[in-house]
């Protein structure tokens, strides 16, 4: 039985290829997988391979992330920051150091917002400041 993700995924990759412009022989055949394999995935009843999505997204010239969630294999969050990541390295206007700095820079602000590191959602569940013996606004008299 067909799960949900992979018919939806199927409706979507359809939707694509009509805006694109394709036929499913055509988008089979740019993505180099058979038009009955692209048939069945279309139809939500065969479950690609991250490898395949990549290549039809390629052919439709979309993000594979987008494809990598409606199939269940990436979760929303995580295609946000590689889409975002990819557009910073794909900006033809910024040199390789620049790219790497607002990489960095964008990290920095995960990490500060508590997006990459198991321990900042640790320490959101603290209800207590950190040091109790040194509270940061002492009670008035």
């Amino acid at each position: 039985m067909a799960s949900l993700n992979v018919g939806n995924l199927g409706e979507y990759l359809r939707e694509q290829r009509r805006s694109a412009q394709l036929s499913l022989r055509q988008l089979a055949d740019a993505a180099g997988v058979s038009n009955p394999y692209l048939s069945q995935i279309e139809r939500g009843l065969r479950k690609p391979s991250a490898e395949v999505l990549q290549q039809v997204a390629k052919a439709l010239r979309i993000s594979a992330e987008t494809l990598y969630v409606r199939a269940g294999i990436l979760d929303e969050k995580e295609r946000d920051e590689l889409e975002t990541r990819a557009v910073i390295l794909a900006d033809p206007s910024l040199n390789e150091r620049q790219k790497q700095v607002l990489l960095q820079i964008y990290e920095s602000f995960r990490k500060e917002n508590g997006f990459d590191a198991a321990s900042y959602a640790d320490d959101d569940s603290d209800a207590g400041p950190e040091h109790p013996e040194h509270p940061e606004h002492p009670p008035s008299s």
